[in-house]
């Protein structure tokens, strides 16, 4: 993990008892369905199911969900939390397919298959591989790394929780308050403030980038080495990680960093452009994803609102934007978790919180009204981008020193959309005091209801 445990929570749900600063994923995991059995989700809970397509049903004011093995089901609400990385990217490789080995992608891992004196090969150095490739050294007899891009990485504060200090946390009032508080503003500004101000206050970059290169110079003493791992874009354009092995492994004899471009893989490995051929037995895929702006994830699955609209050619077309970064109004009783403009930068979980309470209070306003369908009004949805986008203009994304980063933050009209630049108070602030006139709210005929104002539905991709 490469947040600290104590911001990588709700709020409302605080944990006392991290073992370490940054957790590892099992206890992470434990957070999670210790959550699921304090607020009794069990019940409300279909995982497994996999939605294909939404299309909004505008005779009845519901939604029409297909399920992957052909069902079809029906809601009044939809709150879509696929996350930002939805669909893991295939890599656009000649001889992919003749591969004859075993091809693990990052995000459907198999964890029954042993790697175990395996010759691995790992294409891609995002911030998954900076935690992934570490382990895989321990266990293969021989890693090779293909990089087309380096990560700035950061030395990771990671140590063990004494338990007195958790028990101050779990029994002094307003302590853990406090310091997650301390923690959210330590990840907002290096994480944030630096890629918001970068460009306007180029100095405010110098620090960072130079408290990476001098951990990088203490963990490789090899210059060509260095000079590979160091990267071509300026620190902020692409999130950067934190990890005390990951530099360190690539001095290990049996790992090699492989920096020449793929030009094939065949059926027993991958040639590079320079003519080396490199045998491998397994092959992980560290590539990336669709992100959730991706007109590619709505051909697949695709999404259907009001009067023919379709959720891909949208994207295709149009520059994304989405009221407060949760809503649309050509898809009515339609939330997302994340949406355009939605990340403050902060601990995911603060815009997942701003998003729900900006559903919980218009979906509890349109049951007061006995409204059975609404949509936040164009008029609202351009104003916020027009407040938002400026902003992000400005960023430290649209300078001289992100031209060569490649960035995901960057969507494909150019804009940086993966980021609210404003700071989490403001985006807090903002779910709880939007004006509720920025929704039109409409109700069905009693002759042609179909269903009483019950049922949300939560899509999820997995």
């Amino acid at each position: 993990m490469d947040v600290p445990g104590i911001v990588y929570q709700f709020s409302f749900a605080k944990n006392p008892d991290w073992s370490r600063t940054f957790p590892k994923g099992r206890e992470v995991q434990q957070y999670i369905a210790g959550l699921v059995e304090r607020y009794r989700l069990n019940n409300h809970l279909r995982l497994g199911h996999e939605v294909m397509a939404r299309e909004w049903d505008e005779d009845n004011h519901l939604w029409r969900l297909t399920l992957a093995d052909g069902r079809v089901i029906t809601a009044r609400f939809v709150i879509t939390a696929v996350g930002a990385f939805v669909e893991p990217k295939v890599p656009d490789i000649a001889g992919l397919e003749s591969f004859g080995g075993k091809v693990i992608q990052t995000q459907n891992w198999d964890h029954d298959y042993d790697l175990s004196g395996k010759r691995i090969a790992v294409i891609g150095t995002g911030a998954t591989s900076v935690q992934l490739i570490p382990q895989m050294a321990r266990v293969a007899s021989h890693l090779d790394v293909y990089q087309r891009r380096a990560i700035w990485v950061f030395a990771k504060p990671d140590f063990p929780i004494p338990r007195v200090a958790r028990w101050a946390l779990k029994y002094i009032p307003g302590l853990q308050s406090l310091i997650r508080g301390i923690a959210a503003a330590a990840v907002e500004v290096g994480l944030v403030a630096i890629t918001v101000y970068g460009k306007q206050i180029a100095p405010i970059t110098l620090i960072p980038n130079w408290a990476c290169r001098a951990f990088l110079f203490t963990q490789v003493r090899d210059r060509e080495l260095r000079k590979k791992l160091t990267p071509e874009y300026g620190f902020g354009c692409k999130r950067p990680s934190v990890s005390n092995i990951y530099y360190r492994t690539f001095t290990q004899p049996h790992v090699d960093l492989v920096t020449d471009p793929i030009a094939e893989i065949t059926p027993t490995g991958i040639v590079t452009r320079d003519g080396v051929r490199r045998d491998i037995d397994v092959l992980v895929l560290a590539t990336g994803f669709e992100m959730s702006q991706s007109p590619e994830v709505y051909r697949a699955r695709p999404v259907k609102g009001r009067n023919g609209f379709d959720l891909a050619d949208y994207y295709e077309n149009n520059r994304a934007r989405a009221y407060e970064g949760v809503t649309m109004p050509q898809l009515p009783n339609t939330f997302m978790v994340f949406g355009p403009f939605a990340w403050s930068g902060s601990s995911w979980h603060v815009m997942v919180e701003n998003a729900t309470r900006i559903a919980v209070r218009v979906i509890t306003e349109a049951r007061k009204r006995g409204a059975t369908a609404f949509a936040v009004t164009e008029e609202a949805n351009n104003r916020f981008f027009e407040f938002i986008a400026p902003k992000a203009e400005s960023t430290l994304m649209h300078g001289r020193a992100c031209v060569n980063a490649n960035s995901y933050y960057i969507d494909r009209h150019g804009d940086f959309s993966f980021l609210r630049p404003t700071t989490a108070y403001q985006s807090t602030r903002a779910s709880k005091r939007f004006p509720l006139d920025d929704f039109r709210f409409e109700r069905l005929p009693e002759s042609t209801k179909s269903s009483r104002l019950t049922g949300t539905a939560t899509t999820r991709s997995n």
